[in-house]
């Protein structure tokens, strides 16, 4: 699936999302050492391990054609957090994740930009339908995942080195496409 990378972007009204960009970095490092950001996440990681999750998500965009988008504030530029498809070998189905800093918690930028990357991974990648991989303790997320208009469908056990019981969250391309036309 050949993607023009450096062309590729999704604008929504507040939000830019685009595939990982070396200037990235600083912010997607600062994200991953910030332990209340990364709770739910795995925890904070010193700015090695960052760095090679970062590598990971930049490579999976170039050998899958995906991977979660970088948000950026469309008014300041800056990186606001990671979000978008996701699905990793041994994975439970495909992911639409996200994860924004601190410091923008409680601005809806969770929900503006997976509602983007959810159109777009079924637009454009063909999904028939997305799940949403939430810690059972992660309130914030479970609310996002509801105005998603996602259900709770059951849980899962991650792969390796997760090894943690999460809940799942998801629906069908075609509840999407039900809720969206319903909503305009």
């Amino acid at each position: 699936m050949a993607r023009d990378l450096g062309s590729l972007q999704i604008l929504t009204p507040r939000l830019l999302l685009r595939p990982t960009q070396m200037p990235d970095f600083e912010g997607w490092a600062s994200f991953m050492a910030d332990p209340e950001a990364t709770r739910f996440l795995g925890g904070a990681q010193p700015r090695a391990l960052a760095w090679r999750g970062f590598m990971t998500m930049a490579g999976a965009w170039n050998l899958q054609g995906f991977a979660m988008f970088s948000v950026l504030e469309r008014a300041s530029g800056r990186w606001v957090g990671r979000l978008g498809p996701w699905m990793p070998d041994g994975w439970p189905g495909t992911e639409v994740g996200w994860g924004i800093i601190r410091a923008c918690w409680g601005q809806g930028y969770a929900l503006e930009g997976a509602a983007a990357a959810i159109d777009w991974a079924f637009d454009e990648l063909g999904w028939s339908d997305v799940i949403h991989v939430i810690d059972s303790k992660n309130a914030a997320s479970q609310a996002v995942a509801r105005k998603l208009g996602s259900k709770l469908t059951g849980t899962a056990l991650m792969p390796a080195p997760i090894d943690a019981v999460v809940d799942i969250w998801g629906q069908s391309r075609a509840a999407w496409r039900a809720q969206r036309t319903a909503a305009r």
